[in-house]
This record gives C-alpha cells, structure tokens and sequence, in this order.
C-alpha cells in the first residue's frame, strides 16, 4: 500500500527501512525522519504523517518509540493551563501614576 503519495513510499518500504535499521543497530531510536533519509527521500506535504505513524506502531521490530509515537500516552495533552505554571498571569494590581 502506498503511504505517502508525494515520495512514493509503501508500507512495505517503511517496514524495510526499519528492519534495516534495527539490524544495523539494535538500540537506535526510530523516528520517520529516519526512515525517509534511509530511504533517500524527504517529507513534502505532511499529509501522510498520520498513516505514515500508523504503519511504524504496527511494525513489530520499531522498538522503543517516541513521544511522537506512543499513542494517548501524553496526559499533558488535557492540561487546561497549557503546560504553565500557575503563576503566569500578569499581576491585576494597578500602580499610583
């Protein structure tokens, strides 16, 4: 199945490229900027980015993932505060001019 339209990258390519990698060394972390510079090729458009994460979970030799990887694991991601502290407001107290 073609993953990305743009570079014409399978699925087959991707699990290829990983195989390759991880026969190459064992504990490399694997990221799809990897697998696009192993395969001599470069992201254009993005839009291929969701099947393309989708096709590395599925692969069973990718290993330790990312961040960008593990998915529903980010619990930061419901945060109301946007990862600031608490104290970020600017101080309502007005100055004597």
């Amino acid at each position: 199945m073609i993953v990305c339209h743009c570079t014409m990258i399978s699925d087959h390519d991707i699990r290829a490229a990983i195989d390759w990698m991880r026969a190459a060394d064992a504990q490399t972390i694997i990221t799809p900027g990897k697998i696009y510079h192993a395969l001599g090729k470069r992201a254009d458009c993005g839009g291929c980015m969701p099947l393309f994460l989708d096709t590395m979970r599925a692969c069973d030799k990718l290993g330790v993932a990312p961040p960008i990887l593990r998915a529903g694991t980010d619990s930061k991601k419901d945060a109301t505060h946007e990862g600031r502290r608490q104290s970020h407001r600017v101080s309502k107290r007005r100055t004597s001019l």
